[in-house]
């Protein structure tokens, strides 16, 4: 047992040492590669049935005879030649990407990605949103629901599809869409609120220290990190996280009237498999089978917006990032026990 804690002692060191010096570097070069580039950011629009095409053509190329090669080459391009001659386009599919973070800093990409789609005078049929997280702040998922909401007002067909997990402040967002995809195991769900505080005031008291914290109005304050909480003060705390459950409930229910709310708003999550028998979401498949099938008859770009950032902010970032997808595997590992 010695030699083990030992050793953990020893790894904790190693990780220590590699987020002092690993990271700076990482983010230097990151910040380099970046600047290179773009150094003003901005929307960059990606043509994926170009690459679809492209990618499918030369797997074929490459299996051919040389002789073979030739004429599937020669094929191709007399079609981009006649690809190129017509006169009328397909309609569009724009695709985006939300990798949600406790923040959900990413909604600011979020809406000038789908400015630009109101703004464009284009054949736009739908947004399809490729959308991975396991919730956050109420105030950020909040806003971003909202931003997806403007497509819906402005009569744009709304597709969210979830590969991994879209668990509370996620599941916000995806229950805005006119249809929710997703994987067979991706994490759905987790309707409901969680508020956490810890408490310092006898680690204080016992230290001799006093804290002193002064309010005007009632309930400014109800539970603090130093302060001695009170009965009333805790009731009021759980009262104000069963009041945004319910505005939560309500959300779900406007966008998905369907839906037994106060079955699946237990703050649960259920795999796709599952989640599709209870209503949560409308079709089990993954976002690259999905957008593939749509290419047969769509022209499909993928949006996104590039904020220009500074170094401090490009650290900031990654450290954002990177505490969130270590909660989002500890959340997918917790919920994942009943399989194990």
């Amino acid at each position: 047992m010695e030699i083990l804690f030992e050793y953990l002692i020893f790894l904790l060191k190693a990780l220590t040492v590699a987020v002092a010096i690993v990271i700076p570097i990482l983010i230097i070069i990151s910040s380099i590669k970046s600047s290179s580039v773009s150094s003003s950011g901005g929307l960059r629009v990606k043509n994926l049935s170009t690459k679809y095409a492209n990618t499918a053509d030369d797997l074929k190329l490459s299996v051919l005879s040389a002789k073979e090669r030739k004429v599937l080459e020669k094929n191709i391009k007399k079609e981009n030649k006649n690809k190129k001659k017509e006169k009328v386009s397909r309609k569009h599919i724009f695709v985006l990407n939300f990798n949600g973070d406790i923040e959900a800093s990413q909604v600011e990409e979020l809406r000038e990605e789908i400015s630009s789609i109101l703004n464009a005078d284009t054949k736009c049929q739908e947004v399809v949103l490729n959308l991975e997280s396991g919730g956050g702040t109420v105030i950020g998922y909040g806003l971003a629901a909202a931003q997806l909401s403007r497509l819906k007002d402005s009569k744009i067909k709304l597709t969210v599809c979830i590969d991994k997990v879209a668990a509370s402040g996620g599941y916000m967002m995806a229950c805005i869409a006119d249809k929710i995809i997703a994987s067979p195991f991706a994490l759905i769900g987790s309707i409901g609120v969680i508020g956490a505080v810890p408490n310092f005031n006898k680690l204080l008291k016992k230290n001799n220290i006093e804290y002193e914290m002064h309010t005007a109005g009632e309930y400014k304050r109800t539970i603090t990190m130093f302060g001695e909480n009170t009965d009333e003060g805790r009731e009021k705390f759980k009262d104000d996280l069963a009041n945004i459950h319910e505005l939560f409930k309500k959300h779900v229910a406007k966008y998905r009237p369907s839906l037994d709310v106060n079955k699946v708003a237990t703050g649960e999550v259920w795999q796709g498999i599952e989640a599709i028998e209870v209503g949560l979401v409308d079709k089990i498949q993954t976002s690259d089978s999905y957008l593939i099938e749509q290419n047969k008859k769509f022209d499909i770009f993928e949006v996104s917006f590039k904020p220009k950032k500074n170094m401090q902010d490009r650290f900031s970032r990654f450290l954002s990032f990177s505490i969130t997808r270590t909660i989002n595997k500890i959340f997918e590992n917790f919920s994942k026990q009943k399989f194990m």
